[in-house]
């Protein structure tokens, strides 16, 4: 009997930013970094041969071209990233892994070990 489930992959990268439409004064205006936590969730049935949702390695390979643009740049400088809060970083990898995993049901992004994201999609 099929069943349905969700399986996630974190992923990691270390990059600098800071907020430039925070009020006068406020902290994140000044430039420093976060080491950023990711997780992609996607769901589906479990397949009867496979006994698997997707393959985690589907995962990382739709993740590496976002991690390539992340990993130790300056997110202020990336196209779409000009005021990279954590909800706008969530959705900027939502709307870029959704073409390559339809499955998609959640993006997390933690940038400290108390603070994050979850975005799921409009």
């Amino acid at each position: 009997m099929t069943h349905t489930a969700e399986i996630y992959r974190e992923f990691t990268f270390e990059a600098a930013h800071r907020l430039p439409n925070v009020p006068e004064g406020h902290k994140c205006a000044r430039l420093h970094g976060h080491s950023y936590r990711v997780e992609v969730h996607v769901s589906g049935p479990v397949g009867d041969g496979t006994g698997w949702v997707q393959d985690f390695g589907d995962l990382k390979v739709a993740f590496k071209p976002l991690e390539d643009q992340l990993d130790h740049h300056f997110l202020n400088e990336v196209v779409g990233l000009e005021n990279p809060t954590s909800e706008v970083l969530a959705k900027w990898i939502w709307d870029r892994l959704s073409v390559e995993l339809p499955n998609l049901t959640e993006v997390r992004v933690r940038e400290t070990c108390t603070s994050g994201c979850i975005y799921r999609g409009e």
